[in-house]
């Protein structure tokens, strides 16, 4: 996938507002593959609906979202799954990690699916965000920032063409910011890939091509 689309979207639940000043929402919008994008938001100004939206994890909205000029209000079940496993990945602000597992068993979970990284790779990346040591340790006993680290780890386990991380860094500290920072762009590069990241305060220092406020 080349190239994403927003035509005049806007969530139904502000539908009857006229107040709203945005650059996404009553907007056209591209987001094309290879680029770094910002979007900067205030809690409660649809931030997260906008990740959900392009996800297709919910329809709520009005006006078109459209992939390389298709509206997806026309996909199907199976091409939504097609196209979660392949060209796009979801870092949620809520994580969606399975507390009862260790860090290591939430990712494999995701890499047995797609067999996309090495073993190796996997756990340079837990060095490198210093969690090594968490490694064999449950989700549920670890910190919300060592669970941020966890979750894009297990982002990373397939190919995409668009990588979604919303509020990614909201509880770290910058030393660690600017190495999951370091390590999705590189992943981003390898793939010929775009990144979307969203924030509501803090995030991650990136030579963004384009900031949107929201």
């Amino acid at each position: 996938m080349k190239k994403i689309q927003l035509i005049d979207t806007m969530p139904n639940v502000f539908a009857n507002r006229i107040d709203i000043v945005s650059d996404i929402w009553r907007k056209e919008v591209e987001f094309e593959k290879g680029k770094l994008y910002l979007v900067e938001a205030n809690s409660g100004t649809g931030k997260s609906s906008l990740c959900s939206f392009i996800y297709g994890y919910r329809n709520d909205y009005q006006g078109q979202i459209l992939f390389d000029g298709e509206d997806v209000r026309l996909y199907k079940v199976a091409q939504w799954v097609k196209l979660r496993k392949k060209h796009f990945s979801l870092l949620w602000q809520e994580l969606r990690l399975f507390p009862e597992l260790t860090a290591m068993e939430n990712v494999e979970i995701k890499n047995k699916l797609t067999g996309y990284q090495k073993k190796k790779k996997i756990r340079e990346w837990f060095e490198m965000l210093g969690i090594s040591d968490k490694v064999d340790a449950k989700i549920g006993q670890m910190s919300f920032g060592q669970q941020q680290r966890v979750a894009l780890i297990r982002a990373l386990c397939q190919p995409f063409d668009f990588l979604f991380v919303d509020e990614p860094v909201s509880h770290l500290d910058d030393t660690n910011s600017e190495i999951m920072g370091r390590i999705m762009t590189e992943e981003a590069k390898k793939q010929g890939a775009g990144i979307i990241a969203t924030s509501i305060g803090k995030h991650i220092e990136l030579d963004y091509d384009t900031t949107y406020r929201l």
